[in-house]
């Protein structure tokens, strides 16, 4: 875990005031900046040391083998993993021909500061080399928002005390050494070495270029620089380049108080198609555009993109400065995961490092892009559509599988399934059903009516077929979905999961409406009305168990008639629970890993009465272990909906804490991109209670103890709300677009622009705080002030 003091609170900034090598890997996280098409782990400068080296281009994935003890029909043959690629960051200094290291002679500073509203990684480091020689060095780095290839690194050097004799070598490097990913050799053997060379030359002496291939997947690579120095007047620079390697050497003698400043340029492409001398020119010209606007002018097209993110997606916790903190650093994350991803999958670390393999999941649909859906609209389209261009493998996996319709895969990068455990992966059908979550969702706030004609509908009439072909009508009518793994992981192939049964009945229903709205489109995909009626009393016959004796919603049938787990004799160290019990015995007893009845509550929330989620809430508290980064979003947001504030604020401290704190111990494979979004989306859904339904906002506005005021913005089919509450008033705040009508809790309102609604907060109903299984409580959240903050 991450120590608090490493990363200091300031609004707009992530300090690191120190370096702190025991935790370098976990910092790179932090640390990393992308554009959703770029992605550089915050490395130090002068490549050494490091925790996880780290640059990635979204897409660009190496196949590896997927080892099975027993072989079986369906199952995939093969991984895509997310690799390292050409690192462009590395600007190595000498001093007096002696290595600038931060392990050897004397660091008198170190700061590291990620700047949300800048977009840049800032460092400055005071460095006295093994013979006294005192160095201060300064790097200012971003990765374009406006400029999709490029990224730059301002480097400037400062002899101090006495001459020194300056040697940086600013390099491009291919196929670095990476810690082995797995024990399996067949894999580490895939992945060692995943880049082959195929061209590579200078320009001038400025500048270098490197094309790459994959060894298995086929997809060309390249990667170019330049430069630009201002320095003393013997200062002379000269280039080379080898397969692996471009290199730019700059030489210059400082006089005390001289600086050497280098401005170096990056450009990166990648395609599956293009060919070498196609990619090269694409490259060049990246550069030769980041060369004309210069350095003043990427950080000046930098800042107006993020002034305008901001002023779409900013919030402010007053009262709780770490908490506001923890959102900003959320929301940057995101954008950078997202911004320029342009029909690329959001991986569920981002670009920020290679954990879980690179992978996209149903966490984008369900966590992330609630999000941009939001704020950045154009980014959840693109994430959409390419959900749509996978469609081919999604129909073909659905095909192996005996099944119509598209089955999209559980994990994956290209479109191909790459979960080799089917009842955690393939069983989890509930994918399908996400996505088209977040097609309805993207339609509703944004009125796309292009999109809802074509992709969507495509994406909502595939993914119908696939549950009409999961499920049947029983005897008695009803129409059952067995066999179905929902979102807990710690629960599998059960019969009419919740979750499932009744995000699929909002699939069904919704492809239902949208082929009759758009009959022609639809005919063109074969939809015909015997088909349409077939998804709709499908859809209005689902299966949904209900416990009457207990008065809750099974996860899944018969789930509340298993064995409780023994909590009581599960001491702390034996979680997470999969790492210390086989799945067989997780299986067959109540206990939850996830959220996954309470997220159908969250997403489906028109299917529960308000004592339902009440009842339905408190029994799963008390089975929620949450081994998962995702649970505790959730809660928190249900929390909140019952009544239960202080729990809420708590989870909204653990959802806050995930990467800043590491509290999963998995910081260092990158950051959790559904926790940083999930940080908003307890704000906003949590104690701002925004729910959707059909072209209405609704809120319900709450503010914990701790919180004096909460303000969030929102952007809407067209239109900018900002929406504020405080313990007995929630206001209303119009800013762009036109009068929109939206309902505070329950009842309509009208908001104008220019003119605030100010309404009153109703009191909270009064219920008995829900236990957690023993050890398994959230910590108390503490705010700054102190207890009494939250006992006044």
């Amino acid at each position: 875990m991450i120590d608090a003091s490493v990363f200091r609170t300031e609004p707009w900034l992530v300090r690191e005031a120190s370096l702190d090598l025991d935790v370098l890997a976990q910092s790179e996280s932090v640390f990393a900046l992308g554009n959703g098409h770029l992605g550089l782990r915050g490395n130090l400068d002068e490549g050494e040391p490091y925790g996880l080296p780290g640059t990635y281009l979204n897409g660009v994935y190496e196949l590896r083998p997927l080892p099975y003890a027993e072989a079986g029909y369906g199952y995939p043959e093969s991984g895509q993993t997310m690799i390292n690629v050409t690192n462009g960051k590395v600007l190595r200094l000498l001093v007096d021909d002696e290595p600038f290291d931060v392990r050897y002679g004397t660091l008198h500073h170190h700061e590291r500061v990620l700047d949300f509203r800048a977009g840049t990684l800032r460092r400055t480091v005071e460095w006295a080399s093994p013979a006294g020689q005192v160095m201060r060095v300064t790097s200012v780095r971003l990765v374009s928002f406006t400029q999709r290839a490029v990224a730059a690194i301002e480097y400037e050097v400062e002899a101090v005390g006495d001459p020194a004799r300056i040697v940086v070598q600013s390099e491009l490097v291919a196929n670095e050494p990476m810690p082995l990913p797995d024990n399996d050799p067949r894999v580490a053997a895939a992945l060692m070495a995943p880049l082959v060379g195929e061209d590579h030359g200078t320009q001038r002496d400025s500048g270098a270029t490197l094309v790459h291939r994959t060894g298995h997947s086929g997809l060309r690579v390249a990667a170019a620089m330049d430069h630009i120095v201002d320095g003393p007047e013997r200062t002379d620079m000269f280039s080379e380049s080898s397969p692996d390697i471009g290199r730019v050497t700059i030489t210059s003698v400082l006089q005390p108080g001289q600086k050497l400043r280098v401005l170096k340029l990056l450009a990166y492409g990648w395609s599956h198609i293009r060919s070498r001398q196609a990619l090269w020119d694409q490259v060049a010209a990246a550069l030769t555009a980041a060369v004309h606007t210069g350095w003043d002018g990427l950080q000046a097209e930098q800042r107006q993109y993020l002034d305008t993110c901001w002023s779409r997606t900013d919030v402010e916790l007053e009262g709780d400065p770490q908490m506001e903190h923890a959102a900003r650093f959320g929301l940057f994350h995101v954008l950078q995961a997202s911004a320029r991803a342009e029909r690329r999958a959001i991986p569920a670390k981002g670009l920020t490092g290679t954990g879980y393999d690179g992978h996209a999941f149903w966490d984008t649909e369900t966590f992330v892009l609630p999000v941009l859906t939001s704020s950045r609209p154009e980014a959840a389209r693109n994430a959409l559509l390419w959900r749509h261009s996978i469609l081919p493998a999604a129909r073909e996996r659905a095909d192996a599988l005996g099944h119509t319709g598209a089955a999209f895969p559980w994990r994956t990068i290209a479109g191909e399934e790459c979960s080799g455990y089917w009842p955690a992966g393939t069983a989890a059908f509930h994918v399908n059903a996400d996505i088209a979550d977040a097609v309805l969702r993207y339609i509703d706030a944004t009125e796309d009516t292009d999109f809802e004609a074509k992709e969507g509908l495509e994406l909502l009439v595939e993914t119908a077929r696939l549950w009409r072909s999961l499920g049947h009508h029983d005897e008695h009518g009803h129409f059952r979905l067995p066999g179905m793994t929902g979102p807990d992981e710690y629960s599998a192939l059960g019969d009419n999961n919740v979750y499932t049964n009744l995000m699929a009945q909002q699939n069904l229903r919704a492809a239902a409406e949208l082929a009759r709205r758009h009959a022609a489109e639809a005919g063109r995909l074969g939809v015909d009305e015997d088909e349409r009626m077939a998804w709709q009393v499908a859809a209005d016959a689902m299966y949904i168990p209900y416990d009457a004796e207990l008065g809750v919603h099974p996860q899944a049938e018969l789930f509340t008639t298993y064995r409780v787990w023994d909590f009581e004799n599960t001491p702390p160290d034996r979680y997470p629970l999969f790492l210390h019990f086989p799945y067989f015995d997780l299986y067959r007893t109540q206990v939850v890993k996830q959220a996954d009845l309470v997220l159908a509550m969250q997403l489906r929330n028109d299917a529960f009465t308000d004592e339902e989620k009440a009842r339905n809430f408190a029994y799963y508290e008390a089975l929620t272990v949450r081994d998962s980064s995702l649970s505790a979003i959730t809660q928190a947001v249900l929390a909140a909906e019952v009544g239960h504030l202080d729990l809420a604020y708590d989870y909204l401290s653990e959802v806050a804490q995930m990467d800043l704190g590491d509290l999963h111990h998995n910081t260092r494979n990158g950051l959790h991109m559904a926790s940083l979004a999930g940080v908003w989306t307890v704000i906003v859904a949590g104690f701002g209670g925004l729910r959707a339904h059909g072209g209405r906002l609704s809120f319900a506005p709450k503010v914990p103890d701790g919180i004096s005021r909460l303000s969030f913005n929102l952007w809407y089919r067209q239109r900018n709300l900002c929406v504020t509450a405080s313990a007995g008033q929630a206001i209303y705040d119009l800013r762009d677009g036109d009068p929109i009508t939206i309902a505070h809790y329950g009842e309509p309102v009208e908001v104008t622009p220019n003119d605030p609604v100010k309404l009153p907060i109703p009191p909270l109903p009064t219920r008995p705080p829900p236990s957690q299984p023993p050890g398994r409580a959230p910590a108390r959240r503490i705010p700054p002030g102190g207890e009494e903050a939250r006992d006044s």
